[in-house]
């Protein structure tokens, strides 16, 4: 099909949202509510297996991304102790 430049940046300027309005990522088959039995099916459909297997639990091994030397972990911090030990450093840094 060829369109003429106006009519391929009407077509494409559709698919664009205005500023401040969100995203729906998830719907129909991906929905939350649906994806659970909607999900084996599509997988079966595509001649895949309907459950991949799962993750094991094991921890990897931790590579450094410049040597890709193995690591050791020091300390493991929960997501709360990063928030609050950032949120310290930003009041720990003002001066006004």
């Amino acid at each position: 099909m060829t369109l003429t430049c106006e009519k391929f940046l009407l077509r494409f300027l559709q698919h664009t949202l205005p500023k401040g309005l969100p995203r729906i990522r998830y719907f129909g088959w991906l929905a939350n509510r649906r994806r659970g039995q909607l999900l084996p099916l599509c997988r079966t459909l595509l001649h895949l297996e309907p459950n991949p297997p799962e993750i094991p639990d094991e921890p990897q091994e931790a590579r450094c991304p410049h040597c890709h030397g193995k690591m050791c972990m020091i300390e493991q911090l929960t997501a709360a102790q990063i928030h609050q030990a950032t949120y310290r450093m930003e009041y720990a840094f003002n001066t006004s």
